[in-house]
């Protein structure tokens, strides 16, 4: 059998994590059978979904690497389909108009639930033959009132549920327009999808749809419900929990392969194994072996995972991704100043985010206006210019700008002015960079070049001479 697997989101607000898991694993099960992978954009909400909606799924996806094979498709753009469907239902008497109004349908719920009793649609209109098109009416679904739907659910495990304990639902709104239910099987029928992965929260909708699917002489797909992610609280995943939607952690500082990484750990383990790549995701990812409990999401853990990609992916890799939040700083590293590759290596250990690695690089690209308090405080006293002084006399003569001759200059001057090391690179340090913290006093002076260490020093000197003396 040829696998297809689909990702299936309505845009009705951004790509949240629970939708990547769902897509990741979706696209992994895929690549792992040498399928096709379907997006496939359930709009047919159209008082909810907009194109910003849209076009945050399609970025998120793409930020992600999940690419598709097929899509993406539109259910908007399929309405004659559906209405071509429905009416093959009307036809073979599997579908009937039901001319309830809300008002009747909202007593009965009532009376149901005061009887204690589950609330469902009673049939009313079931049998009934007479047609009264001037009047607003819905199309349900006649459900089997007798035997049951067995799922063999590769998450779940064997779902039974009985007929009878389905009521017929609408596929069919008083205005024409189809409800999720329909579609979803009309889509993953023509587009030939053989494994429906999805959140678990669509357990209930499956019986539903695989009686519709069995009235259409549609082969049945194999389905997969994954369990919810929640929060650190145990409560569902929300807002309050931070983060949430897919380019958030973009925003904040996190490489895609980090955020793929740790979701593909959210309810599914390979041995002890904490970092994948994506080769390796994709040779041992099995649906079978996804947790049937609920996973929590531990913002510390994935944390402390980006860490582990910055540090040991490609210094390209992370440099391409460094760029962005560069020139959210307003910084084109390209124009001035030192590599981004050369950045990464030099901030990878300190940096557990690319926001914080931006942040702790900008001085390389930009001047600062003032010096970090506590920096200040603790290295420019009374005097310090006039070591600062020595080692900008020093460097000036230096035509090869290398890290080791300029940390050997260091050396030498510490010791000629009877000084430890740290009484000369500290105050070097702050005068370079403005702060405290920086890569090795080598490697900093390295990256920042002849002319901006030169020029800060000559600016620090002055600072001093006017300030501390």
């Amino acid at each position: 059998m040829s696998i297809k697997t689909r990702f299936a989101p309505s845009p009705t607000g951004y790509l949240h994590v629970g939708g990547a898991r769902t897509a990741l694993f979706s696209w992994l099960y895929a690549k792992k059978n040498g399928g096709d992978f379907v997006l496939r954009i359930e709009d047919t909400d159209l008082e909810r979904s907009t194109q910003e909606s849209v076009d945050a799924i399609l970025e998120g996806m793409e930020w992600l690497g999940l690419d598709y094979n097929e899509g993406p498709y539109y259910q908007t753009q399929r309405f004659e389909r559906y209405k071509e469907v429905i009416q093959q239902l009307l036809d073979q008497g599997d579908a009937y108009y039901c001319y309830c109004s809300r008002e009747a349908l909202d007593t009965l719920r009532e009376q149901q639930m005061a009887n204690k009793e589950k609330p469902r649609y009673n049939g009313q209109c079931r049998d009934k033959t007479e047609q009264h098109p001037e009047q607003d009416r819905v199309i349900r679904f006649r459900n089997p009132s007798e035997g049951e739907v067995v799922i063999d659910d590769l998450v779940k495990g064997k779902i039974t549920v009985a007929n009878k304990e389905l009521d017929d639902l609408i596929i069919a709104r008083t205005d024409g327009t189809p409800t999720y239910n329909l579609t979803v099987i009309v889509d993953d029928m023509d587009m030939g999808i053989t494994h429906v992965v999805r959140g678990d929260d669509h357990v209930n909708n499956t019986p539903r749809q695989i009686n519709i699917l069995k009235a259409l002489g549609a082969e049945l797909p194999y389905y997969a419900h994954l369990p919810m992610i929640l929060g650190d609280d145990g409560a569902r995943l929300s807002k309050r929990h931070g983060a949430v939607g897919v380019m958030q952690y973009r925003d904040d500082g996190y490489l895609p392969e980090a955020l793929l990484n740790y979701l593909v750990r959210l309810g599914w383990s390979h041995g002890d194994q904490e970092i994948f790549s994506k080769e390796e995701m994709i040779e041992f990812f099995d649906l079978t072996q996804v947790n049937v409990a609920a996973s929590a999401f531990n913002t510390e853990k994935l944390l402390w995972l980006n860490h582990q990609y910055i540090m040991n992916s490609e210094p390209e890799i992370v440099a391409k991704h460094l760029e962005w939040h560069m020139q959210q700083r307003g910084i084109d590293a390209a124009s001035d100043g030192p590599s981004l590759v050369e950045i990464v290596k030099a901030q990878r250990e300190r940096s557990k985010t690319l926001v914080e690695m931006a942040k702790a690089s900008v001085y390389f690209y930009q001047d600062f206006t003032e010096y970090d308090a506590k920096a200040e405080k603790k290295n420019f006293k009374q005097g310090t210019d006039a070591v600062l002084q020595v080692l900008l006399e020093a460097f000036t003569e230096v035509s090869d700008w290398q890290g080791e001759t300029l940390h050997e200059i260091v050396l030498q001057k510490a010791e000629q002015l009877e000084l430890k090391l740290g009484k000369v690179a500290q105050p070097l340090r702050v005068a370079v960079c403005g702060a405290g913290m920086s890569p090795s006093i080598d490697v900093t002076l390295s990256l920042l070049g002849r002319e901006k260490t030169l020029k800060r020093l000559e600016t620090a000197i002055n600072y001093i001479k006017e300030n501390k003396n």
